[in-house]
């Protein structure tokens, strides 16, 4: 009876812990959408909200320890988590230069503000999968739900209000999924980052056809936002995803599934206008990062123009190429607004972060890859990793630390008795730590 009161209270409350995670998440990546035209309405969403959901996740990760959990944790892969706060203190030291302290400091404070909620939303995570082994949350479900939720909002408002989802391109002869609420190719990269998280539940769930309408939904966004970089990232992971398969059958079916769509996707993603040409000059970006390397990047070198800063002014120009006040690539953003002092840094903390995945386990390893592939693709071409604030940095910090924590193997003896004083039923389970 004590036993199964016990697992009736446990069930209730994760029920409750995974809504929060859900609806935290759901705020925080919603914080980085353009969602009205008001400026004092979006920074009210953006501020308020994010800082708010902040506040949450800590709320949650403290309510998870006193409903008895232990917060202990022991780091791994070090190099990684060490040299990402290397290239943000590189970015504080860099207000010192900078012509625009205001917007460098904003910038990172943004930043630093994600960097909160991932540390605590994974140790939150990593609590859950060591004290709670019944429990059914995982982390790609609350990230793949996240992104479906979002992405659903869009999907109605296209049918809805399609001048305000839609952004012309190309002098108004074609249109493309985000309007002025998301840049297309950012939100097409959370299409593929969706799908990705979302295949994993077709492994565990039971309602297949429930995931499958989800994938399909997401995928329909995909197509609608013209990306071509985002569906070149989600045919990568399916690849991965087919290789890990055993059934032939299966195999065949996904190949000829993506055969089936590639000249629905030639047609609507790479004959845009400019075609070919347009492709390989990537949208006209080549003779742009031609440009920063030739005229801007002497002028400061070694420490660059300070913390998002690619040039003396708000935007570079150059008679060669576009005007522009971000680089379209998160490595050349990097490049110029740290020098190659923090062009360097950066490289070696994706090496580290990158060989820190090779280290787990397969389904970690290929659920950790289908993050990091829609992502990084897309920070050769946008934002990205390492850019200005925007959720391709908050997903890399998830990343981050979900390589970086396990649990500890020993416990204080102030945690073992708020063990055995809240969840003495674990003992026996958690003996080898305890001891």
């Amino acid at each position: 009876m004590i036993k199964r009161n016990r697992a009736d209270l446990d069930k209730s409350f994760l029920k409750k812990v995974s809504f929060l995670l859900l609806l935290f998440m759901l705020i925080m990546v919603g914080g980085f959408f353009t969602w009205s035209e008001n400026v004092m309405i979006t920074r009210l969403v953006k501020i308020v909200g994010r800082m708010g959901t902040t506040v949450g996740i800590y709320m949650v990760y403290r309510m998870i320890i006193n409903y008895g959990a232990i917060g202990s944790i022991r780091w791994r892969n070090t190099m990684s988590p060490i040299l990402y706060i290397a290239y943000l203190l590189l970015g504080l030291v860099s207000f010192m230069w900078s012509t625009d302290v205001g917007y460098s400091a904003l910038q990172w404070f943004m930043d630093i503000e994600c960097l909160v909620f991932a540390y605590y939303f994974m140790r939150s995570m990593l609590m859950i999968e060591t004290f709670f082994p019944e429990s059914d949350i995982r982390f790609y479900n609350i990230i793949g739900n996240t992104a479906f939720l979002l992405l659903l909002v869009f999907i109605v408002g296209m049918f809805v209000n399609p001048t305000s989802f839609f952004r012309e391109v190309e002098g108004g002869e074609d249109s493309r999924l985000g309007g002025y609420i998301m840049n297309p190719n950012e939100l097409g990269m959370l299409c593929g980052l969706g799908i990705s998280c979302l295949i994993f539940d077709l492994y565990r769930k039971k309602r297949k056809w429930y995931v499958l309408l989800k994938i399909v939904l997401i995928g329909f966004a995909l197509i609608e936002t013209k990306s071509r970089s985002s569906l070149v990232g989600l045919l990568i992971i399916i690849f991965f995803h087919v290789q890990r398969s055993e059934s032939k059958i299966m195999k065949w079916s996904i190949y000829l599934s993506v055969l089936a769509v590639i000249p629905i996707a030639v047609e609507k993603l790479i004959m845009r206008k400019g075609g070919v040409d347009d492709v390989m000059s990537m949208t006209g970006r080549l003779p742009f990062w031609k440009a920063l390397i030739n005229e801007g990047l002497p002028h400061e070198p070694l420490f660059g123009f300070g913390f998002m800063r690619i040039a003396y002014k708000d935007k570079f120009s150059s008679v060669h190429s576009y005007t522009a006040h971000m680089t379209h690539n998160t490595f050349m953003q990097v490049l110029m607004n740290l020098g190659f002092v923090g062009f360097t840094l950066v490289l070696l903390q994706v090496f580290f972060t990158v060989r820190g995945f090779t280290k787990e386990g397969t389904e970690k390893k290929l659920m950790l890859l289908g993050f990091l592939i829609p992502v990084l693709i897309n920070s050769f071409t946008e934002f990205g990793i390492f850019g200005e604030s925007n959720y391709s940095i908050f997903f890399y910090q998830l990343l981050i630390f979900s390589i970086s924590f396990q649990k500890s193997k020993y416990y204080s003896r102030a945690e073992k008795l708020h063990l055995f004083k809240r969840r003495p039923h674990l003992i026996p389970a958690l003996s080898p730590e305890i001891s």
